[in-house]
């Protein structure tokens, strides 16, 4: 599979130019996914064949900031990934996953709310 990150509720123009940049030289996907498809799970979005699609279209609110899943990454990748985002000054972005088994079957507005939980669990 295609190394690929996720974007939930991109940023701003700015932001967002930063972003892609810092991502250019890594030849990692960005994928901005509209908000319509928000009720896919977290695997179909990030192409995995066996996966089923869900019916229909989102019709909630927008995430409240941006979230990013990484997607088909090595550990290595992961890391350059990170330290790209990082040193691109776009960020923060505090939202972010990796796609593992347990959350491919997940949508966007739970993994949000997952990550949400596990931040506030540890910053109270």
């Amino acid at each position: 599979m295609k190394e690929t990150i996720l974007l939930f509720n991109p940023p701003e123009k700015e932001r967002l130019l930063k972003l892609e940049m810092a991502l250019f030289p890594l030849r990692v996907q960005l994928k901005k996914i509209s908000l319509s498809d928000y009720n896919q799970p977290l695997g179909v979005l990030a192409g995995i064949k066996d996966m089923t699609p869900a019916d229909g279209t989102y019709d909630g609110p927008e995430l409240p900031d941006p979230m990013l899943v990484f997607c088909f990454l090595n550990d290595n990748r992961l890391n350059q990934a990170l330290a790209a985002l990082r040193k691109c000054g776009a960020g923060p972005f505090p939202y972010k996953a990796i796609l593992t088994p347990t959350n491919s079957e997940w949508t966007a507005p739970d993994c949000f709310a997952e990550i949400k939980r596990e931040h506030e669990a540890m910053h109270p």
